[in-house]
């Protein structure tokens, strides 16, 4: 085999792995360049169940969803779930998740948290599937029901 083949071949190797290395980490930065939700799931006064939600790149900050008559017990102290991978799905402590997109940086979150659906978009928050702009939302109370109860 020609020495020049070889050459040929090692630098082929060496100019597509660099484009490759390049392009994944080019794609990796883009995907998270905006950070993920930063959900603290904790419980307030009387044993009120609450979640309080971040974005700090979006300027999303304090955002607190508490549920009455949802008593809990015992999440005082814990440190926000960033939802930026699969693995955040087993550090929610009351309520579950029911859709994760973290394809692109905050993505999707949607929890079905004592019988409402909550869900967290860039643009909007829904609450039971009603609109609640980011820039007006501070704090909700959402009474806890069945899981089987219709929401209004």
């Amino acid at each position: 085999m020609p020495r020049s083949f070889l050459r040929n071949a090692l630098l082929a190797f060496g100019v597509t792995l660099a484009l490759y290395a390049l392009g994944f980490w080019g794609s990796e930065r883009y995907r998270a360049r905006r950070g993920p939700w930063e959900v603290t799931f904790s419980s307030g006064t009387g044993g009120v169940a609450v979640l309080r939600i971040d974005q700090p790149h979006l300027g999303i900050r304090g955002v607190e969803l508490r549920f009455p008559g949802a008593g809990i017990e015992g999440v005082e102290g814990r440190d926000p779930v960033r939802f930026d991978s699969p693995r955040a799905l087993d550090q929610v402590p009351f309520g579950r998740v029911v859709f994760l997109d973290t394809t692109v940086l905050p993505g999707t979150v949607t929890f079905e948290v004592f019988g409402h659906e909550v869900e967290l978009l860039p643009r909007v928050l829904l609450l039971d599937k009603q609109e609640h702009p980011w820039a007006a939302t501070r704090v909700v109370d959402l009474p806890a029901r069945e899981a089987s109860e219709e929401p209004d």
